[in-house]
């Protein structure tokens, strides 16, 4: 007997929420009932335009329809106190359910889109906060400065030819010519002549004097080779090479300006005899002073050019 009183409980409490919900529930289908008479009405007289809607939306509205008919027919099931097992509502709410979560996604990315159109096609414009107003305007990079010259020439021209117009010039983009240079302005007196030590030491360590005193005090074994680098090796390959094709094809090829002053160099350093004592400059590694290098390497003479168009003067006899 304790359990039935217990259900009577329930039910007195629950039956005034329950009129009640079912009380808000008739008035909302009311409202919406009129609501999509209303719409229907509008679009058959074609007040809205629906030929170029968006066919995603029309799938997710027919989607939720159904999915409210299928629950609306379940609880009417259930209120009769029929059984539920092998509906065919169950599947098709499962199925619905689930395309309607896999819509999601694509629901969130086109939201902006949908709402930006939405918001163009009632107030005609765009909204002050929309980000497209903040994209990168091509026409902002041009200066402002050159219209104004621009329009300065062209008020000059029309003043004088009031029907021609003068076509703005194409301008070259002409880069900086800047070259790269070593900076050396916080360098004092004294790290200058700390550098020029440190140069003068290394050039000592690389003399023929300190070559030949390390390779006779050294205990390695002496290597003999021939002197021919690879570099005249490979001098003297090119030279066979254009002398045979010369001579097969009777023809004179011509030479580039820095192979010609490379070999000029090589039949300087051959023929030259006067740097045959020359050891080289050690005096940095003894503590003396350097070398005057003038006398080494002589000045190259300056070269006067003639004038080719000179004229010629004549004297006036007397």
């Amino acid at each position: 007997m304790a359990a039935p009183a217990v259900q009577n409980d329930v039910i007195e409490d629950d039956l005034p929420k329950a009129v009640q919900l079912l009380n808000t529930l008739t008035q909302q289908v009311a409202f919406v009932t009129s609501h999509v008479r209303d719409l229907i009405k509008k679009i058959q007289n074609k007040m809205y335009p629906t030929s170029k809607g968006l066919s995603f939306l029309d799938l997710r509205y027919h989607l939720l329809l159904f999915y409210l008919q299928d629950v609306v027919h379940l609880m009417s099931v259930k209120a009769d106190g029929q059984s539920l097992k092998d509906n065919g509502a169950i599947d098709r709410l499962v199925t619905i359910r689930t395309i309607l979560e896999k819509m999601r996604p694509l629901d969130q990315k086109l939201k902006y889109q949908i709402d930006k159109l939405v918001r163009t096609a009632v107030t005609g414009s765009l909204a002050e906060n929309d980000p497209l107003h903040f994209r990168p305007n091509p026409d902002n990079l041009i200066s402002k400065l050159d219209q104004s010259e621009e329009s300065d020439d062209d008020g000059d021209g029309n003043a004088k030819d009031s029907g021609k117009k003068v076509a703005p010039k194409a301008r070259k983009y002409v880069p900086p010519k800047i070259a790269p240079m070593h900076y050396d302005g916080d360098l004092t007196d004294a790290d200058r002549r700390k550098e020029l030590v440190d140069k003068r030491k290394k050039a000592a360590f690389r003399s023929s004097v300190i070559g030949e005193l390390r390779q006779q005090y050294s205990d390695a074994p002496e290597e003999i080779r021939d002197r021919q680098d690879f570099q005249t090796e490979r001098d003297i390959r090119e030279e066979q090479h254009r002398k045979n094709y010369e001579e097969s094809m009777m023809v004179r090829l011509s030479v580039p300006r820095e192979q010609k002053a490379r070999k000029r160099r090589m039949m300087g350093m051959s023929s030259q005899l006067k740097s045959i004592t020359h050891f080289g400059d050690i005096t940095a590694l003894t503590g003396g002073e350097a070398q005057d290098l003038d006398h080494s390497r002589p000045k190259k003479k300056k070269k006067l050019l003639k004038k080719k168009n000179k004229k010629k003067m004549f004297k006036k006899r007397k």
